[in-house]
């Protein structure tokens, strides 16, 4: 089968042009975004490291309510990024 027209038009090319440009955005969103999470999942380590703030000596029941909150929240993620829980397929 012959193409009718085998060369590209201007319009093609600028579509083609377009999606390029549209792409190349969405890679670099995408790393913007890769980047904020990374820090924000180190400054939650470090944090963790250091006991959530909290003096082991002195935990409370207010203190593991509020840790109850953060697993909570990032079960909710974790569910939602692995295909578990409410996402489960």
């Amino acid at each position: 089968m012959t193409r009718l027209n085998p060369q590209p038009t201007p319009r093609h090319e600028l579509r083609a042009e377009k999606a390029r440009k549209n792409q190349e955005a969405a890679l670099a969103a995408f790393i913007g975004k890769k980047a904020e999470i990374d820090e924000m999942l180190a400054r939650m380590q470090a944090l963790s490291d250091d006991h959530f703030g909290f003096d082991p000596d002195a935990v409370n029941w207010g203190a593991i309510g509020s840790l109850d909150h953060v697993a909570s929240d990032l079960r909710e993620i974790t569910d939602f990024l692995f295909g578990e829980g409410e996402y489960a397929e």
